[in-house]
């Protein structure tokens, strides 16, 4: 099929259920084609029931693929210079951790308004215009003075803009494209861009510091990319029909008020089940991104192995290799987990929680062992991370899964949404900032033994943390095929009550049953 094939055209940007409208004034061939659609003789049609060709659906995630290691690429750029930040401005640790706090927290709050919009009207030309606020927003936090550290937290939080406008919609466009098997292997395909952008985010940061000299030029590299992105976005993706994959196109499941959505996930035990654990992910991984660099950089200087910083160019070597570590740490995480996963699956129906919990609960001692030896051998340190990044890693494209096939398709941008607000408010919202006080709390003097110790002790907190998320996954694994089993089976609109009458007496029927 061509992608001018005119039965896969992408949805206006007010996208609603206007087809019976339409319908009236459809020619007789239009009619003739669509009942042979409904009665299964239209072969091509039947090819792409989302209306996208499976050759552009390819294109698509590729796009969205880009776009996301984008994001998670410009995220830690500025935790992979960090020790020239803190020189720079001349700010402490609970300072430093407020960069990552305020981009989160903007995250967070904006996500649940994308995720109703997402829900409601065009996918496609929403993220085109977060993504181009975004590329601005970063471009201008590039040209930040000395002075003017407050100018550098506003611009940071208002890239959050961007990336809420995105991450609450990708991966349900993702879901309205694929089913079963194949959309976990997208999905795993499209989370494969976290850690590794991630780990991107370091290596282009460090290297462009030590290029340039300057650390601004390193945040200057992702807005150039962005534009890109955004072109893309233009001429590749297309709107898919919601639903339609799974045989419950969107036009026969209703949309019911954002209250009543809130109100449906609230219930669904599997899904606030698995976003606390998923909010213990992020908690870890929020702490480790922003302070694991300058964690290995202090415990190089208190063995010795480095000179200490003392100037706005510091040595960033230790955010290349862990940058590195990241992108290879959380390949194998990402892939190990869906594949074990998809195999457990056939012997399990809980299979999927089950190896999230699995991956939580073997990170935690490896964590603890990574923070405890850096004073005795970096080495050990850099091989017990990258165990216990790898099983940190195996969550990403799992918990996307659950959140897809226990929610239905026309709340599943709010869920995303709700899911984003609840794992980065107790999640690593708070934990960079929390991390970098409990530092500053527990340091007796500015000795570069205190510098260490401090940032050691604080860090602690993520081994713990690790384990209650490895317990809320244990919880979903109780509930996972009721809920899975409640959202296959969902036919109920969920609209208000109206009162008619009925021989007589008054009754009340859904709006739905009225208004045909």
């Amino acid at each position: 099929m061509s992608l001018a094939d005119p039965s896969c055209d992408s949805a206006p940007f007010f996208s609603d259920d206007d087809d019976d409208d339409e319908g009236a004034g459809e020619s007789e061939g239009g009619r003739r084609r669509r009942a042979a659609e409904e009665d299964g003789v239209g072969a091509a049609e039947g090819e792409c029931p989302s209306g996208v060709s499976p050759r552009r659906a390819g294109f698509i995630v590729a796009v969205l693929c880009y776009i996301n290691l984008l994001n998670y690429m410009d995220r830690f750029t500025v935790a992979g210079v960090l020790p020239d930040i803190e020189q720079f401005f001349g700010i402490a640790d609970g300072q430093s951790g407020l960069l990552q706090t305020v981009f989160i927290c903007s995250y967070m709050f904006l996500a649940p308004i994308f995720g109703y919009l997402g829900d409601r009207y065009n996918r496609k030309f929403i993220m085109c215009g977060g993504i181009t606020f975004w590329t601005l927003v970063t471009l201008a936090s590039s040209y930040t003075p000395k002075d003017y550290f407050w100018a550098l937290l506003l611009t940071r939080g208002l890239v959050g803009v961007g990336e809420a406008s995105y991450s609450t919609i990708a991966p349900t466009i993702i879901a309205d494209l694929f089913v079963n098997e194949k959309r976990t292997k997208m999905l795993s395909i499209f989370y494969f861009a976290i850690p590794v952008g991630s780990g991107l985010g370091y290596i282009v940061g460090s290297k462009v510091d030590d290029l340039e000299q300057d650390w601004h030029w390193a945040l200057r590299v992702t807005p150039a990319l962005g534009l890109v992105a955004v072109l893309l976005l233009l001429i590749v993706v297309k709107e898919p029909k919601r639903g339609a994959v799974e045989a419950r196109p969107e036009h026969s499941l209703q949309r019911t008020s954002w209250l009543v959505d809130i109100k449906a996930l609230g219930k669904n035990r599997s899904f606030i089940l698995s976003t606390l654990g998923f909010t213990a992910v992020a908690f870890v991984t929020g702490s480790l991104a922003l302070w694991a660099p300058t964690f290995l950089l202090r415990a190089a200087v208190f063995t010795r192995e480095k000179a200490p910083c003392v100037s706005e160019n510091c040595d960033n070597s230790d955010s290349l290799y862990f940058g590195v570590i990241t992108c290879v740490t959380g390949f194998l995480g990402v892939a190990s987990g869906v594949a074990l996963s998809g195999w457990l699956r056939k012997r399990n129906p809980r299979a999927d929680p089950l190896v999230c919990a699995a991956g939580l609960l073997l990170a935690a001692p490896f964590l603890f062992l990574s923070i405890i030896c850096a004073q005795g051998s970096i080495i050990a340190t850099y091989v017990f991370i990258f165990f216990g990044e790898t099983f940190l890693s195996m969550n990403w494209a799992i918990v996307a899964d659950i959140l897809l096939y226990v929610v239905v398709p026309t709340r599943r941008s709010t869920a995303e949404a709700f899911q984003i607000v609840l794992s980065h408010l107790f999640g690593d919202a708070g934990s960079p900032y929390l991390i970098g006080v409990v530092s500053d709390a527990l340091r007796r003097s500015e000795s570069y033994l205190w510098q260490f110790r401090s940032l050691q002790i604080s860090l602690l907190l993520c081994c713990f943390v690790a384990v209650l998320g490895g317990a809320s996954f244990l919880a979903t694994a109780l509930f996972i095929e009721q809920d899975r089993d409640l959202a296959e089976q969902y036919t109920h609109s969920g609209d208000e009550p109206i009162v008619v009458p009925k021989r007589g007496r008054s009754t009340k029927v859904p709006v739905s049953s009225v208004l045909i």
